[in-house]
């Protein structure tokens, strides 16, 4: 018989926990991290605020790494599995580097296409990447399950 995902009590609190982390990181946006993008987008401004690139650039590295570390525990009680801890890990900094590299030359340019950066930043600033990953390691994980003999994979000429 093939071993099946389960979750118990404990995995089950510490999902949540991490989830309330989540939560906690949105809730005290404006006090935790330095990004005058968020008034900017909340009134619909028209052209840039001033703000400081590098203090702009370490707010949102730490909020992405603030996500990043909760969703890679999240993934991590899920699965309980390296291989899949390091891909993601691997991916996070990949998307990390990509996102910030647009997001800047986006800010930077003669005239900032102004949806596209709210866009980008999103990524950067909110856990968006868990809701791809979650469900994807999961499908992942499921279609590489082979069925023992005997065992019935649901197909009607399965017989």
């Amino acid at each position: 018989m093939r071993k099946k995902m389960q979750l118990n009590i404990k995995d089950i609190s510490g999902v949540f926990m991490l989830l309330v982390f989540l939560v906690l990181v949105r809730l005290f946006e404006e006090k935790l991290f330095y990004d005058p993008l968020l008034d900017f987008f909340r009134k619909e401004g028209k052209s840039l605020p001033e703000y400081s690139s590098i203090r702009l650039f370490l707010g949102l590295a730490f909020r992405y790494g603030m996500n990043m570390l909760f969703s890679l525990g999240i993934i991590w009680i899920a699965f309980k599995d390296r291989s899949i801890l390091k891909l993601t890990a691997g991916l996070y900094l990949v998307f990390f580097v990509i996102f910030v590299a647009v997001l800047f030359t986006a800010l930077n340019a003669e005239e900032p296409n102004l949806l596209m950066i709210f866009y980008v930043r999103r990524f950067l600033i909110q856990p968006l990447l868990l809701i791809l990953f979650l469900p994807a390691f999961y499908y992942q994980k499921r279609v590489n399950e082979k069925p023992d003999a005997g065992e019935s994979t649901g197909f009607k000429n399965d017989s």
